[in-house]
Parts: C-alpha cells; structure tokens; sequence
C-alpha cells in the first residue's frame, strides 16, 4: 500500500510537471478564437480588440472564426467540445447564460464543459422608438401601451436575446402587453424600426445611437443605474418611474474544459492588463461599453449569477424557444 501511495504521488508530481513544462511552451503555434456570432457586432468587437492585444502580448497569431447560429449555442459548442490544449477559447455574451434554461437540450453542459477566463466587458442597453410613435418617454410609453394592450410590438436580436429578455422585464416591471418580433441580429431589426414597421426595441448603445442623433429614432431611456456619457441626454430608467431597472449585455472569454490552469490565468491576466489601457477604455466608452477584465473565478461566479437571473424571466414570462 506504501509503495501504491509512493507511486500515486510521483505519477502525480510528474503531471504536474508536465503541466507547467506544457503551459512554459505555450503558444507555439496560432491559437482560435471562436465568435458565435456574425461579424461586425458586440460579441465580434470585443473579441477582436482584446484578442488582439493578446496576441501581441503572446507574441502569437490568434484566428478569429465566426461560426453564428442557435443564439450562440453553434459557435460554444465547438469551443465545448475542442482539445484542452490552450489553443481555442471563445467570446460568449449575455445570451450564453440564458440558453440553459432557454434551451434544456444543450449539447455541452454550460458550467462543466467550458473554461470560464475573464468577463471583458458589460453594456447597458437604450430604448428606442420610431418618431411617429405618440410616446416621448418611458411615462408616456407606459400609457401608450396599457391603453392599445398587445397592439404595440417591439424588436429584438433574437429569441433569448439581452434585447427581448430586457423587454420582458419591462413588461412584466410595468403591466404592459406588448408584441414580441424577433430578427436574426441588431440590423434588421433597426432596420425596420426605422423603416417604421417596429414601435420600440432595445439594444446596446453604439448601433443605436447615431439613428438617434440623425433622428431616425428617438431615445426613451437608457438600463442603467446612472446615465451613460455615450447618451448623456437619455434619462434612465429609474428616473421616469421604473426603479431598480438595470439591465444590460456583457462579453467575455471561455475556452474547453480542462484548459491548463497556468494558460488559463495568463490569458485572464493579458485581458486585464488589455482592458486596462485608457485608449481601449476610451474606446469601448464610445459605444457604450464599460471594460471589465476579471479573475477566471470571478467570471465562472458571475456566470452563475446571470443564469439565475434570466432564468426567474424566462420562466415568469413563459418565453419558449419555439415562438
């Protein structure tokens, strides 16, 4: 039993050791970065600005692949079911913690399937609307919606989107019944809001905001707990009568499984240092963005976290997959 122990041990110790020989070799070659989204969105930008620094500071190539399907699931599956080798990771957003209680038939186990690294960043949403519509604020908004029940419709990005969860909680926040249109992205969907075929949607701030500025659409508020200088002229909602109303998308990293913990942590750690930089910071404000840059522990927690969340407005609103 003693030598059994002995050689439990040196087994042991040498894995270890291989482990951190491994992570010291590491990278050697380029690594992916899998975006479950399409180009030119939230999820895309952040992997792109951040992954780039990243790879400076590895001294490495990372290939940005964008692989949009399923509310992310597509895009997170191949990260789920990818080598452990260091060399995948992948960008998720808010949809990625609801699609468990969305989508029970998930083909990867959201917690213990991935690597959770570093959330890189959150953003408040905006409401917005056509300027036709006879509403110029959230009040105005609320009896417009309650007097025409279910004859307002609203926009969002998809089925289990920020977008159309944040609308839910409006509605069941204020007693409102309003026509959920789903589209397969931001673009369309503000497409035709501007086109006047949608009343009101929400959305991240900086694809929105210059159909505002332009006034193509009018902003009603925005879901955060202070006003948000990329919006600094948009109330938000707690200052028009809807308290404790915060809400928001957010970006952040994953990779397989079983990743090595040393490459792990040195990916959390350029990411921080990345999100760091007050030109990047600057940047992301813009758009309405706030940089983050977290601990894999303090990520994998807060994933926690939103999947109980979504899952209480999920099951209270009775949103199904299949709408």
């Amino acid at each position: 039993m003693k030598y059994s122990l002995r050689a439990i041990a040196a087994l042991a110790l040498m894995l270890v050791s291989a482990s951190e020989a491994f992570a010291q070799n590491w990278p050697n070659r380029p690594i992916r970065m899998i975006v479950p989204y399409t180009p030119g969105g939230y999820t895309d930008l952040m992997a792109r600005l951040v992954g780039q620094k990243i790879a400076d500071a590895l001294g490495q190539t990372i290939v940005f692949e964008n692989k949009p399907g399923a509310n992310a699931i597509i895009g997170t599956d191949v990260v789920a079911k990818a080598a452990p080798d260091g060399y995948t990771f992948g960008t998720v957003i808010a949809a990625h913690s609801v699609n468990p209680t969305l989508n029970p038939k998930l083909p990867y186990d959201t917690l213990k399937d991935l690597t959770y690294v570093s959330l890189m960043s959150s953003a408040p949403l905006i409401m917005i609307a056509h300027p036709s519509l006879p509403a110029n604020n959230v009040k105005e908004l609320i009896a417009l919606a309650k007097s025409k029940p279910g004859e307002l419709n609203f926009a969002s990005s998809g089925i289990g989107a920020a977008a159309h969860l944040t609308m839910e909680m409006f509605k069941s926040r204020t007693g409102t019944n309003m026509q959920h249109i789903p589209y397969k992205g931001t673009a369309g969907a503000l497409q035709d809001l501007v086109g006047g075929q949608i009343n009101v949607m929400f959305d991240i701030i900086g694809p929105l905001m210059p159909q505002v500025k332009s006034g193509n659409a009018k902003a009603l508020a925005v879901t955060a707990k202070e006003r948000v200088p990329a919006a600094p002229d948009v109330p938000t909602m707690a200052e028009q009568g809807v308290p404790d109303f915060v809400s928001g998308t957010w970006a952040g990293i994953i990779a397989p499984a079983g990743t090595p913990k040393e490459i792990v942590d040195r990916v959390a750690a350029e990411a921080k240092k990345a999100l760091a930089d007050p030109a990047l910071q600057a940047k992301l404000a813009d758009q309405g963005i706030v940089a983050v840059g977290s601990t894999p522990e303090e990520f994998r927690a807060f994933v926690g976290e939103e999947i109980a969340r979504w899952g209480k407005v999920i099951k209270d609103a009775n949103i199904k997959i299949e709408q």
